[in-house]
């Protein structure tokens, strides 16, 4: 009998299945690997050279497979340029929100980047081990809690509430704000470059992240 047809025999049959959702990005397929030297495009040497001169280090993660679009890739370095490095919210806030959005798309490659960050720039381990498990923080700073409410908004509602909004622009201002919604919406698209590439966790480290069931 064929996968499809047993499904719909228990189902008929009144049997409650729980299906797991197949992430790509936690599967170990590289889609998009590295451009060997001699495929490049002069386009794409130019684009190398570009990321090489603004971030004085080589292209890796999912700016490997965004080269592939030479233009794109350049233009989403700068905005990470300042999402990343010169946003209102000190590190540990911004890291604290990109491991958020990591966790909503199960993508390991950003999480593996970006955890061990944000324990760095003093996020809890309870409250990172937290969202590794797609739980709620407990014990979360008070500037951690309204950033937590107002990603997960985002991330499950798509808008925010008045009072959410409120209260995020009497601590961060308007500007933080955006800088907030600016670094989720960011690492949301680096998020879903790396699970259409299935960009492997590097080193052969393990996928720290499981999917969520649904």
């Amino acid at each position: 009998m064929s996968a499809a047809r047993l499904v719909r025999s228990l189902l008929g049959a009144g049997v409650a299945l729980l299906f797991v959702v197949a992430v790509p990005g936690a599967q170990a397929q590289d889609r998009l690997p590295r451009i060997p030297p001699d495929k490049l495009t002069d386009a794409q040497k130019k684009a190398i050279d570009e990321f090489k001169a603004a971030r004085g280090v080589d292209v890796s993660g999912p700016f490997v497979p965004l080269l592939r679009s030479p233009e794109v890739m350049n233009r989403a370095r700068a905005m990470g340029d300042y999402l990343r490095f010169k946003s209102t919210l000190p590190p540990r806030l911004s890291e604290f929100v990109i491991i958020i959005t990591a966790r909503e798309w199960t993508q390991n490659y950003e999480w593996d980047a970006h955890a061990r960050l944000a324990l760095e720039a003093g996020v809890k381990p309870d409250t990172v081990n937290a969202i590794a498990a797609g739980r709620r923080p407990d014990a979360m700073t008070d500037d951690e809690t309204l950033l937590y409410e107002l990603t997960s908004e985002l991330h499950h509602h798509k808008s925010i509430t008045d009072d959410t909004y409120a209260r995020a622009v009497t601590r961060f201002g308007e500007q933080g704000v955006i800088d907030a919604v600016g670094i989720t919406g960011y690492y949301t698209l680096l998020a879903m470059v790396l699970n259409t590439a299935r960009t492997p966790v590097p080193a052969g480290r393990p996928p720290a992240l499981q999917p969520f069931t649904r």
